[in-house]
């Protein structure tokens, strides 16, 4: 295995996790590392589409804009991750990313033909494009149907599912604390809520005892079944 590649934190995550080393090294000969800073804009809705890449660490999000300038979220993508649009001429969000991020990225065009000689990796791509639609019906409801207290459960369920535990020494076995990649703004625009709802929300669980809020960054949850209930409730 090469070792940009042995040293991937995603490696048996990410799409690249069906390759064999030596498909691996192909793969590698046309790929980089990229590292971005948090608040630069990977790419531009509308931009020429010739990159695809994997998430090694990091959060990004994709968003558009409305017709009077507001900004939408639209996507977050996490570590293992696939970023870009294959078969397309342009992308269709900006891609901007909300921590510090690494990227291992890949020109458009020879990341397609490597597809076309991997049909394992095509079918991979296949599979977790099937899977994102899945989740995209499924936020579908959360907007749609769910109550505020039923859609920040979810989305802080949903950021457990996603991101490594930043836990400090000392904390309550069982507890887990994360680091909140999105403002509470950003949260109220992903969950189609107000910021006052959003904190008020963030609040009452604290109040409960379900999470706690060591600043105004992190969360930990205290207690992830009582958390999974209220997100079902419906």
């Amino acid at each position: 295995m090469s070792g940009v590649c042995a040293d991937c934190a995603v490696r048996d995550v990410a799409l690249c996790a069906v390759l064999s080393d030596s498909e691996l090294a192909r793969l590698n000969s046309i790929g980089r590392r990229q590292r971005i800073s948090k608040g630069a804009t990977v790419q531009w809705a509308g931009d020429e589409s010739i990159m695809f890449a994997n998430i090694i660490s990091g959060v990004v999000k994709l968003s558009t804009g409305t017709a009077d300038g507001r900004e939408q979220i639209v996507g977050l993508l996490y570590p293992a991750d696939s970023l870009g649009r294959l078969f397309a001429l342009r992308v269709d969000y900006d891609a901007t990313a909300l921590t510090d991020a690494e990227l291992c990225t890949f020109p458009r065009n020879a990341f397609e033909r490597v597809l076309g000689d991997f049909h394992h990796l095509e079918r991979q791509l296949l599979a977790r494009t099937l899977g994102e639609l899945e989740n995209t019906r499924r936020w579908m409801l959360l907007l749609g149907r769910k109550s505020a207290e039923e859609k920040v459960a979810t989305f802080l369920l949903h950021i457990t599912e996603r991101l490594k535990p930043t836990d400090c020494p000392g904390a309550a076995k069982g507890s887990h604390t994360y680091e909140l990649p999105l403002t509470r703004g950003q949260i109220a625009d992903v969950l189609g809520l107000t910021i006052e709802t959003v904190s008020r929300q963030m609040t009452r669980l604290k109040t409960n005892g379900v999470i706690a809020l060591p600043d105004s960054k992190r969360v930990t949850i205290l207690q992830p079944q009582l958390l999974q209930d209220l997100a079902e409730a419906a």
